[in-house]
């Protein structure tokens, strides 16, 4: 076991209707709040209203910017930034699913601390300030909630950087499982896809601890028992809870006590596809994930029948792998990039891509070699 660091100053209110706490919660952080939101979703089904009554009702002064995009881009969290800066706010409130809370993260961060959020999150500048930022989740997939990481794509540069940092912490986070019944099957299946990703970047980063691996396995389990059933009852809210509530703990910190770090090599992969493609994220890591397990089947195979053991009762590294895919059917997303569109030129462009920005992992590194290896694994 590694040494570790145990640090999340997250408030979370979970459960039926924790938003009409929201309006007194705000207050506490100022008057003068940046309400940042996604597409059309939000309005259609009645959140924003929700959300916009309690800031209203607490007597604050709100400015809007919408329109977060899935694959969330650069663009919108500098406009954003200028929005809260020309008008002075004391704290952000966002509502959506990860891309719009990772927005909104990058805009705090880049007001309190004056800087470009590219320059933020790219690591080019460092960050001294945070502002207050109260998250109202409507989809259960990238954790974002409660933890300090955020994802921004720059179309121009060619690049979607994953980030973390301390401050990068909200302040409190609302979640309502109810507030995710309106997600359609494909996006409730990524989302389930993503938090099974991130239990499984976690497990297979750097150190060992027993008690640790079968918390995150415990939060797979859960996910693969649930996450079907689901998909065949969209509007069962015991379902929707059981997944939010993985989804949290499975990127919270909690997955990752006793680790040095954890991979990410697969993310790495996955954000290359959603970048040239715009392709969900969900869908490209249960593209990447098997492909990848089948690279490192000679590296880690103790590790990987570990899991396939715990997960499915498979005894090798293969079967491990197959169950995998099978599970990963089973939550009714792809496993090659022929179930996506892209053909044998996409997959060259996509080569390109992994050796010009170097995709790697953090424990388990990856060469030129590797990626050639990868993209045919992934066909």
């Amino acid at each position: 076991m590694e040494n570790f660091i145990a640090y999340n100053p997250v408030k979370l209110h979970f459960g039926k209707d924790v938003v009409n706490n929201l309006g007194e919660a705000a207050s506490a952080y100022g008057k003068r709040v940046l309400f940042i939101y996604g597409k059309g979703s939000v309005k259609k089904y009645g959140y924003y209203d929700k959300v916009k009554a309690q800031l209203d009702n607490a007597g604050m002064e709100v400015f809007e910017y919408g329109g977060i995009k899935p694959n969330p881009i650069i663009e919108d969290a500098r406009k954003a930034m200028e929005l809260g800066i020309t008008n002075k706010v004391d704290l952000i409130v966002a509502l959506g699913g990860g891309s719009v809370i990772d927005t909104a993260k990058m805009v705090g961060l880049g007001i309190a601390n004056n800087i470009d959020p590219w320059l933020i999150i790219s690591s080019q500048k460092p960050i001294s300030e945070k502002m207050p930022l109260i998250n109202v989740l409507t989809l259960a997939a990238t954790g974002t909630e409660m933890n300090a990481a955020a994802v921004l794509q720059n179309n121009e540069a060619g690049q979607k950087v994953g980030w973390g940092h301390p401050l990068n912490f909200p302040s409190e986070s609302f979640l309502d499982p109810s507030y995710t019944l309106s997600v359609p099957k494909n996006y409730t299946s990524f989302g389930i896809v993503d938090l099974i990703a991130h239990a499984f970047e976690a497990y297979f980063g750097k150190g060992e601890s027993s008690l640790i691996d079968d918390i995150t396995f415990a939060i797979i389990r859960d996910a693969l028992n649930y996450g079907p059933r689901l998909l065949e009852n969209l509007d069962d809210y015991s379902l929707r809870e059981a997944i939010m509530l993985d989804a949290t703990l499975a990127l919270n910190g909690l997955t990752m006590y006793g680790k040095q770090s954890g991979d990410w090599g697969v993310h790495s992969m996955g954000h290359e596809i959603s970048l040239l493609f715009d392709t969900a994220h969900g869908a490209t890591l249960s593209i990447a994930y098997p492909a990848w397990l089948k690279l490192q089947g000679d590296r880690i195979p103790e590790r990987i029948t570990k899991m396939g053991e715990a997960l499915f009762g498979a005894g090798t590294v293969d079967d491990s792998i197959s169950e995998l895919e099978k599970a990963f059917k089973k939550l009714l997303s792809p496993i090659r990039l022929s179930e996506i569109g892209l053909d044998e030129d996409d997959a060259a462009k996509l080569l390109a891509q992994y050796n010009k920005n170097k995709v790697s992992g953090m424990f388990h590194s990856l060469g030129s070699s590797d990626h050639e290896k990868l993209i045919d694994l992934m066909r």
